[in-house]
Formats: structure tokens, sequence, C-alpha cells
């Protein structure tokens, strides 16, 4: 099992900015991304990279996210720009074998916006 270790988040205003980072012990995985969770609604993909730097996107955070990741360090970080009241939720890390499956994930932090 992979184990994966967030940090960043916390409270900012809106217009702000905040960087998430994931580190994943073990072997390099394919897929590490982040989705995320606000209270009463559905777990949703943020943005997601393979190890080759293929990305993708959620609608709601295109243009405002940008999604990166370390190969060496086997850390994948989402720079927050333009933070907006609606993109308060737990982030959660993931580690996978392909894009859009989930094998592994963190523990989620908190990324708090105010108006």
């Amino acid at each position: 099992q992979v184990q994966l270790v967030e940090s960043g988040g916390g409270l900012v205003q809106a217009g702000g900015s905040l960087r998430l980072s994931c580190a994943a012990s073990g072997s390099i995985i394919n897929a590490m991304g982040w989705y995320r969770q606000a209270p009463g609604k559905q777990r949703e993909l943020v943005a997601a990279i393979t190890s080759g730097g293929r990305a993708n996107y959620g609608d709601s955070v295109k243009g405002r996210f940008t999604i990166s990741r370390d190969n060496a360090k086997n850390t994948v970080y989402l720079q927050m720009n333009s933070l907006k009241p609606e993109d308060t939720a737990v982030y959660y890390c993931y580690a996978g074998r392909y894009t859009f499956v989930v094998d592994s994930w963190g523990q989620g932090t908190q990324v708090t916006v105010s108006s």
C-alpha cells in the first residue's frame, strides 16, 4: 500500500493562492492527483497527472489551478490561484495505476476560502 503524506492547505481570502503537496512512499506511481469534497457534496476530481506529465483538470478549476509533479521525489503539487469560496473543501491526494483509478488516498487537508 502506498503511503501518501499531504501538506499545505489552510485559510485564505478569496482571490488568494495556496499550494498543496503530496509525497508518496514506494516506487514510482503512474497517476497522482487531487480530489476534493465539500460538506454535503460528492467527492470530485480537481486535477490529475501521470508520470509522463499528462494532466487533467476538473471544469471548475481550469485556468486557476495547476498540477505538477517531481518524479524523483514521488511528489505531486497543486498550485491554486484565484481561489473562490466555492473551492472550500477537504482536498484528498490520491495515487493510482491509471489516471482515474484510485488505489490509495491521503488523509485529506482542509482548504477554506473566505469571502
